[in-house]
């Protein structure tokens, strides 16, 4: 006995552990235990909202079995895919697999189109299994389907240990996150609870979820900016109304949806004009500046978020080796942008094959890329250079090897500095100078950067050194910035910033030196957290000069 069984991928991903991919992988292990020989395809795609690509794929994969065999065909695929699977039903033994009616699915926005292809599919199915007798019911209900084609077959559970004493006010909502989940209702019954101790975690992917969804709950639309009043082209109303004001849409509609207390916290200032505006439609309402706590918040990291943040790194890593190689195997006959090309596609290839990209599906690799630069000669010169970076590398230069790179959104700088020696095979005195002055203050600023410090102790320390070394003319910017998923952030290794650093606070390094005059600079860059006994680097690249003075 054969089976061919059809379903989304990456149900069987554990990083997906939704209730609907753990039944259909239970279903196909059960199916072969029970002596069935499964064959399992994939179809990939945003299911259950396909585009043509994934509808092509299904009509394929259908096409090629043969006459005659079962197939069992999960619903979130099935349902929307009338076309594709009605000239088949004939020929084949078509099951469907319910794990609850597609109306419920595409959010509360009635989609008449999918309830039609799921009526006929249904209809036309040998027969459909749900999980649940109010699935069934649905189903029945909805489209008249003989009762003696929907079967229920309930989903188990695994027996797992209970905790000896539940945690008093801690909750957790596991599925995914949709607004046919309810976990919309659920927040806004824990809202009631404002006063009661209770922490809720909803756990689950959002990967079916993009504009509407659980989230969006009784939310008002702004097509696009500059709106018209009435006009929504998505919905085919084309209007050309009156200018939408965005600010007094947006306080209109916090006052319909209602607020608690008189707050409302927002990151940063009203402007004048805003505030007016603030006050006529919510006159007793106070708006408080929260930015200095919502940065509090994010400047010091999470071990998740460090962690990321090395992944990131161990790709930018790699990439400074084959940018150096690249160099030292094509000497003087490339350009500075050909290395930083070459090397930006050569990283990206292992960066994207190894996450999991979903062909394209929203949520997967969210903000993950390694970008590199190169600058050669003159260029170096400047902090922020107008010019592009398209220059011959040649003999006695300067050299910078720069970019970032996130996973995740997490990640920062990477930057090394150059010296190319000359024909001769000697290095300038000038550039060796400002390279190594340069490099011990990035030495510095790790073995300075712990908690209890001060940014401004930071920076005092390295600039004296500086000074000391009789650089001063060099310096154009203070040794560092915090970093964060938005890049720069507070707070700043600078003279004027007295913050205190704490246990994982995360900088640049960028005790930069230029010479514009001389067409040669050197400024360097990491990402530096902040320590106990010191700070420590995110990248293993070598600051030595056995890698940094190179001969071509």
């Amino acid at each position: 006995m054969r089976v061919h069984v059809v379903v989304p991928e990456g149900f069987d991903d554990p990083g997906q552990p939704t209730g609907g991919n753990i039944y259909d992988r239970r279903a196909c292990a059960g199916l072969a235990e029970a002596g069935w020989d499964v064959l399992v395809t994939t179809v990939a795609a945003a299911w259950p909202v396909p585009g043509s690509g994934a509808r092509a794929d299904l009509a394929r994969i259908v096409a090629a079995i043969p006459d005659g065999e079962t197939v069992l065909i999960d619903g979130i695929i099935a349902s929307p895919a009338a076309a594709q699977l009605l000239p088949h039903t004939g020929r084949i033994r078509m099951t469907v697999l319910l794990h609850m009616p597609l109306a419920t699915v595409l959010d509360r926005h009635h989609d008449a189109s999918a309830q039609r292809s799921e009526r006929v599919v249904l209809r036309a199915a040998t027969g459909v299994v749900v999980t649940s007798e109010w699935t069934r019911q649905q189903v029945l209900t909805r489209y008249a389907i003989p009762a003696h084609r929907v079967h229920v077959a309930r989903p188990g559970v695994d027996q797992v240990a209970a905790p000896a004493r539940p945690v008093r006010g801690h909750l957790i909502c596991v599925g995914v996150l949709g607004r046919h989940k309810g976990q919309d209702l659920l927040v806004e019954a824990l809202a009631d609870l404002a006063e009661r101790d209770w922490h809720c975690v909803l756990a689950g992917p959002l990967d079916r979820d993009l504009v509407r969804s659980w989230w969006f709950g009784s939310g008002k639309t702004y097509f696009d900016f500059k709106d018209a009043e009435g006009s929504f082209p998505n919905e085919g109303k084309v209007v050309q109304g009156k200018t939408v004001d965005l600010f007094r849409f947006l306080l209109e509609g916090i006052k319909e949806h209602g607020i608690q207390g008189n707050k409302i916290g927002i990151d940063g200032e009203l402007y004048p004009s805003e505030s007016a505006r603030a006050h006529e439609i919510l006159p007793d309402v106070e708006w408080v500046n929260v930015d200095q706590t919502l940065m509090d918040m994010r400047i010091v990291k999470t071990p998740e978020e460090l962690a990321l943040w090395r992944r990131a790194y161990v790709y930018f890593d790699r990439a400074h080796a084959f940018a150096r190689d690249y160099i030292l195997t094509h000497g003087t006959d490339i350009t500075d942008y050909e290395v930083a090309m070459a090397s930006e596609f050569w990283i990206n290839q292992q960066l994207y094959s190894d996450l999991k990209l979903a062909n394209g599906v929203p949520h997967h690799g969210v903000k993950s890329k390694v970008e590199l630069e190169v600058r050669a000669g003159p260029v170096t010169a400047y902090p922020h250079p107008n010019q592009p970076y398209f220059n011959r590398i040649g003999r006695g230069m300067a050299l910078q090897v720069s970019g970032g790179a996130s996973i995740g959104g997490y990640g920062g700088e990477n930057y090394r500095m150059y010296i190319i020696a000359d024909k001769a095979g000697e290095f300038d005195p000038h550039m060796r100078k400002l390279w190594e002055v340069s490099q011990h203050c990035c030495d510095m600023q790790v073995e300075l950067q712990i908690e209890g410090a001060t940014c401004s102790s930071v920076a005092y320390k390295i600039h004296k050194y500086q000074v000391e070394n009789g650089v001063q003319k060099y310096i154009y910017h203070r040794p560092a910035h915090g970093s964060g998923v938005e890049g720069h952030q507070p707070p700043y290794l600078a003279l004027g910033d007295y913050t205190v650093l704490q246990k994982n606070m995360c900088f640049s390094e960028e005790p930069g030196l230029f010479d514009p005059e001389n067409g040669c600079g050197f400024n360097w860059s990491d990402t530096v957290v902040t320590g106990v006994k010191s700070g420590y680097r995110m990248s293993r690249t070598p600051y030595s000069k056995e890698w940094c003075w190179i001969r071509l």
